[in-house]
């Protein structure tokens, strides 16, 4: 008696993947909401994928899920996902570094300290010279950065450099790092957290500190976290109660992105600076009808209204306010600072945004695989748009890898001076 596979381990065929890519073309052709920012020829590359899909030696899982990402990128929608099936994503990780791009360099600010990472000894601060022998510069270029979904080539570049040590779970890869003291060496280290796990190096949804000068310092490192908040509310009302010593308060959104539309939490912390209402963003959204021409109808919505406190028992905080905002600020946190900006609560700070906001859909695909698309057009509440370059900060402070070696940071120190400008006026 012959007994059938289990499907899932089953090799898909190439009219399996074609239909994949057919998905993929069919659903982006009729959601995405940005196709004016699409550059390329879409349904040539369409072509080629599927072309690539029946090629002989057949493509690995991998392979095809990166030829999928490469397509994708194509769209410069900077909250596109190509999700594989979990059998191919558990097979997808990376080492246990977090990477930062410094004037497009790749530096390691962080390392789990597991015993590979014990011996490999990497070091914070350490730059990444070369990956496999190949210069990072061009392992970044002509490796990474055309899978990388992004509106901006700031924030494209941050996301490569992240993404840059990706690749098949087990395996090693080979780096030359220059250490922050100047010395070179290689190190070998083991791509063994799955994409699909979770980070070791995940920071706390919301940190807080009262700096020495009187600021109170905090960075949101996610608003989807459900508990953000009260942990704002938390640390907010501790902070109050040390005194009237505060010069402001200092609102740190560098790392904050959401991949789920969490807009509402971010809504729920400003409420609670603010003494007078808010609008928030404006959407729309593409219409489609066999009667009318789907290349100028839209369905919009207008803006909400973010509204101060209301209860006894929580009064809004009426200090100065400062944002700092990078390449790295997209989603829910792009739509606080529309908000913010559009009322003009109080300054940015930093570079500019992701430009990656919006509502995205999760659309299922044949065998298994999901794409994530943006499928409305955000904008301020007069109309201007701004995913295609990111929402700029009124005080431009650029990140220099002199200041990082030495332990200095240019945007925090510029928004600490203008607190401490404000209160001597």
């Amino acid at each position: 008696m012959v007994v059938a596979l289990p499907l899932a381990a089953q090799r898909p065929s190439p009219v399996d993947r074609q239909l994949v890519a057919a998905g993929v073309w069919a659903e982006a052709r009729y959601n995405y909401a940005y196709w004016d920012a699409v550059r390329a020829n879409w349904d040539s590359a369409f072509a080629a994928t599927v072309t690539y899909a029946a090629a002989r030696p057949a493509p690995t899982d991998l392979e095809f899920y990166r030829r999928l990402r490469r397509w994708g990128a194509l769209l410069n929608d900077g909250q596109l996902e190509i999700v594989p099936p979990a059998g191919i994503a558990n097979r997808i990780a990376r080492p246990p570094l977090a990477l930062r791009s410094i004037e497009r360099r790749p530096f390691i600010m962080d390392y789990d300290a597991n015993d590979e990472m014990r011996v490999a000894r990497p070091e914070r601060l350490a730059e990444i010279l070369a990956v496999q022998s190949v210069p990072a510069a061009d392992w970044i270029r002509d490796s990474v950065l055309p899978e990388i979904a992004a509106a901006t080539e700031a924030s494209r570049w941050e996301r490569a450099v992240a993404q840059m040590l990706d690749g098949e779970r087990g395996t090693a890869v080979h780096l030359l790092l220059r250490l922050p003291g100047g010395a070179e060496r290689g190190a070998s280290i083991t791509r063994s957290v799955p994409l699909t796990a979770r980070w070791p190096l995940e920071r706390p949804a919301l940190e807080a500190d009262t700096l020495p000068d009187g600021a109170i310092w905090m960075r949101v490192s996610s608003f989807a976290d459900p508990d953000v908040v009260d942990q704002f509310d938390r640390a907010l009302g501790n902070a109050a109660r040390e005194g009237p010593r505060h010069r402001g308060l200092i609102l740190d959104l560098r790392e904050t992105t959401s991949a789920v539309d969490a807009k509402g939490q971010g809504y729920a912390i400003l409420s609670r600076l603010i003494e007078r209402p808010l609008l928030t963003s404006r959407r729309r959204t593409p219409l489609y009808s066999p009667l009318l021409d789907s290349a100028g109808a839209w369905l919009s919505t207008r803006s909400d209204t973010i509204w101060p406190p209301v209860s006894r028992e929580r009064l809004a905080y009426t200090g100065p306010v400062v944002l700092l905002i990078s390449p790295r600020t997209g989603g829910a946190a792009e739509d606080f600072l529309v908000a913010f900006e559009a009322g003009n609560r109080g300054p940015i700070f930093g570079e500019s945004s992701a430009g990656s906001a919006g509502k995205t859909a999760v659309l299922a695909l044949a065998g298994g695989w999901k794409l994530r698309v943006t499928v409305t057009r955000d904008a301020f509440p007069d109309g201007k748009e701004f995913v295609r370059t990111g929402i700029a900060p009124q005080f431009p402070v650029a990140v220099r890898v002199e200041d990082v070696l030495a332990g200095r940071d240019a945007a925090l120190d510029r928004a600490r001076a203008y607190l401490a400008e404000t209160a001597r006026r």
